[in-house]
């Protein structure tokens, strides 16, 4: 459902190196995305809109990654419609919404997950060994952060110009996978402290997030568009060291290149990409695990064939659309806000 750049590269190129799914519609109202889907998925059907994929197509499983504010209502429809169901993030735009569709899903008895891809960063991998296996000691303060220089307020874009309420901003879109990663790492946020901002006119497009987790360790987020200087994409100071990542991790890029998930190279980041051990004055590159965002799919096929339980659970995303929520009352109120 969306045939934009998510359904297209993300999701498409990820099925489509999936053995055992297929790319069987999508829903695209453009005939030049209608050409590529042919070209890229033969046999694959271009539909004009979501009645006509649960009616006429009836697929197995659909992908809803059309503009955020859609999320909720578009998965409830299919779920209802007998299909299981993967939700880009965010899940919904309200963690109520959210808490909703997982209710509705268990009750009709369908699959649910959630495209929390950045699970299976590199980076993210790479520091879940570090904190597992020791090399860091206990965290003090995990900073992470999607800052970009994008100056512009471009009103064409949904997501520059939609309030909360429709799916718009920084925070859902960005804050939704470093909050995500967060948590998977240091457990649940108890505080969170909070700034929110809308620095060029529309949806909120500037957030800092300070959250205290259940563990001790502090993470603060950094999101947003109007960074002309960004910072490194992760630095986390601990007992035994400080691991510092510069760049993103590079399977969007990959995928956007055209090199298939399938391919040995997927994933791998090569070493002046590795983050960084620093204790001082020594400092040593860090060899980083190969992301692993095309093992999503094999695990969602092995859900709905074997049984497994699927790769994200629904009910992280709405533990997370809470946090969002609570940073928002946060900067709202200028307050520290509890969990």
């Amino acid at each position: 459902m969306g045939y934009g750049l998510s359904g297209e590269v993300f999701h498409g190129g990820l099925v489509r190196s999936c053995p055992g799914m297929a790319v069987v519609a999508a829903v695209t109202r453009s005939a030049e995305r209608a050409e590529r889907l042919a070209a890229t998925h033969p046999g694959a059907r271009a539909v004009p809109d979501l009645d006509a994929l649960l009616g006429d197509v009836r697929p197995d499983l659909v992908v809803v990654a059309s503009p955020d504010g859609q999320h909720a209502g578009q998965a409830r429809a299919a779920l209802d419609a007998g299909a299981a169901v993967v939700v880009d993030k965010p899940l919904a735009t309200t963690s109520a919404a959210a808490e909703a569709l997982v209710s509705h899903a268990r009750s009709v008895g369908r699959l649910l997950t959630v495209f929390h891809n950045r699970r299976w960063d590199s980076d993210q991998l790479t520091l879940a060994r570090l904190v597992q296996d020791g090399t860091l000691g206990r965290v003090f303060r995990h900073e992470t952060r999607f800052e970009r220089w994008r100056p512009e307020l471009d009103p064409a874009k949904w997501r520059d110009r939609n309030p909360t309420e429709q799916g718009g901003g920084t925070l859902l879109d960005l804050g939704t996978h470093l909050v995500d990663q967060s948590i998977r790492l240091f457990g649940p946020v108890v505080r969170v402290h909070a700034e929110v901002a809308a620095r060029r006119g529309g949806s909120d497009d500037e957030a800092f997030l300070a959250l205290a987790h259940a563990g001790g360790a502090v993470s603060h987020v950094s999101v947003g568009s109007v960074f002309g200087a960004p910072g490194p994409r992760r630095r986390v100071l601990a007992e035994r060291g400080a691991y510092v990542v510069d760049v993103l991790d590079s399977q969007e890029d990959q995928l956007r290149s055209g090199l298939a998930a399938d391919d040995p190279g997927f994933g791998v980041e090569p070493e002046e990409r590795w983050g960084r051990l620093h204790r001082g004055d020594d400092v040593a590159r860090v060899p980083s695990e190969a992301g692993r965002w095309r093992d999503f799919y094999p695990a969602v096929l092995s859900a709905l064939v074997d049984g497994t339980p699927p790769p994200v659970d629904p009910a992280d995303a709405v533990e997370v659309l809470r946090v969002l929520e609570a940073a928002r009352r946060s900067s709202d109120s200028g307050s520290t806000v509890g969990l």
